[in-house]
């Protein structure tokens, strides 16, 4: 290209992404010479919020650092200080923590596929936009929301930044009707939940192929929420205390928040890669309903991801339903703690992909040093690498709104949990 030029575009907060990030790109003579996606990520200040803070606040802290995964934040959370006080929660509180956790899954992949996702792919800007010609998909969209806010509010008190999770357990238990009320509704779910599994394979996705590494929890017996080993499509099997042997943080001049390298490579974290090292863990309807779409996992399209987060929805459905059934109050709520120095790990699968936490306590429980890696700082490294390849297969020579909308489609794939800001992607490009 024989001219220069520098343009900067400012998206409105509608934009289907929860906060701010930008996206410097530099193309010259029909090459990307440079690319750099900088997000902002509140994790990092929570740790040093942490440090001095009892063991008993921690829970109802890290809950606030995202509204829209708090359950993640918090079951990391106790379960890296259980493992500090040598504390093993009871079989009713790890059956109740999925349950808990499956509303966390339920109301964030809703949100996601219907108001966030589903309009890049029918053509619209925002999901007020699209109601007007599928007011029938966005209300489904609300009906699965609405369902997964529900049951955070049973076991949490509320169902954002929710107070009802501790150490050892839970602070009470729900009662047996309030748990039974929700069955007809999660049976009902299950029909809205396999149309959107079947309606998603067949929009139209983009062919994307390309190579990377999938990393994700794996349980010998379950599809892995809250516990298991971390494996990666590469060949590691790590427990949580592993982590710094193989996984590296740093800074990126770019970025304030923190980078994330696999044996110095990018991966991937999330709904793709969990069902790539998971499919075989679906349970019977589920591995229908995905053998009915034709689509087969392992998958190397990022585009496919907004269908394994349905296939997820199904699942978190599946397992609530059944674990609703089988509810029944126990003779406590919460195992006995006693709080003691040491170190604890936990990790957990948030919607949007694993998340580790590190905690060191002094005698008294207290906090003396915390360690939260998340999701979107995990896949930074990973969105540019398919940010590059993705733009080369889609072509340069496109206008700068097209560069700009297919950019932002690719983002959004992630799912990326940014900060509480006004402003998704400011592109500046310059040819």
């Amino acid at each position: 290209m024989s001219d220069t030029r520098r343009i900067r575009i400012d998206v409105p907060a509608l934009t289907r992404v929860e906060g701010e990030g930008s996206l410097k790109l530099r193309i010259e003579e029909g090459r990307i010479e440079q690319l750099q996606l900088s997000i902002f990520e509140p994790p990092r200040y929570f740790e040093k919020f942490l440090e001095g803070r009892s063991w008993r606040e921690v829970p109802d802290i890290v809950a606030r650092i995202c509204g829209i995964c708090p359950v993640a934040y918090q079951m990391s959370a106790v379960q890296a200080l259980e493992q500090a006080f040598g504390v093993t929660p009871s079989p009713w509180v790890q059956r109740m923590r999925r349950l808990f956790y499956c509303g966390e899954w339920l109301q964030s992949h809703a949100l996601h596929i219907h108001l966030l996702a589903l309009p890049d792919y029918l053509g619209f800007d925002s999901a007020i936009a699209m109601a007007q010609d599928y007011p029938e998909a966005v209300q489904r969209g609300l009906r699965l929301q609405a369902l997964g806010n529900d049951l955070i509010r049973l076991f949490g008190g509320r169902s954002v930044h929710p107070v009802g999770a501790r150490v050892g357990g839970f602070h009470h238990a729900p009662a047996a009707d309030r748990v039974a009320a929700l069955i007809p509704r999660l049976e009902a779910a299950r029909q809205d939940a396999f149309e959107l599994t079947q309606w998603c394979a067949g929009l139209p996705m983009p062919e994307d192929s390309e190579t990377f590494i999938s990393v994700a929890l794996r349980h010998p017996d379950d599809y892995a929420l809250c516990s298991g080993r971390l494996m990666s499509s590469s060949g590691l099997s790590l427990s949580a205390d592993e982590w710094d042997q193989h996984f590296r943080e740093f800074h990126a001049p770019h970025s304030t928040a923190l980078w994330a390298l696999l044996d110095e490579q990018p991966y991937l974290v999330g709904p793709l890669a969990r069902l790539n090292l998971n499919s075989d863990h679906l349970p019977p309807p589920v591995a229908d309903s995905l053998a009915r779409t034709g689509i087969r996992f392992p998958s190397s399209n990022m585009f496919h991801s907004m269908l394994a987060r349905a296939l997820e929805i199904e699942l978190a459905l599946h397992d609530a339903l059944a674990l609703c059934r089988e509810y029944h109050l126990p003779e406590r709520s919460h195992e006995p703690v006693t709080p003691k120095a040491g170190v604890g790990y936990g990790m957990t699968e948030a919607p949007r992909g694993l998340l580790w936490h590190r905690y060191e306590t002094d005698d008294d429980g207290c906090i003396r040093s915390a360690r939260i890696v998340p999701p979107t700082s995990q896949n930074q490294a990973r969105i540019e690498q398919n940010l590059a390849a993705s733009l080369k297969r889609f072509g340069l020579e496109h206008d700068d709104d097209a560069l700009r909308l297919h950019c932002e489609k690719v983002i959004r794939n992630y799912d990326p949990c940014i900060s509480c800001a006004t402003h998704f992607l400011t592109l500046d490009v310059t040819r």
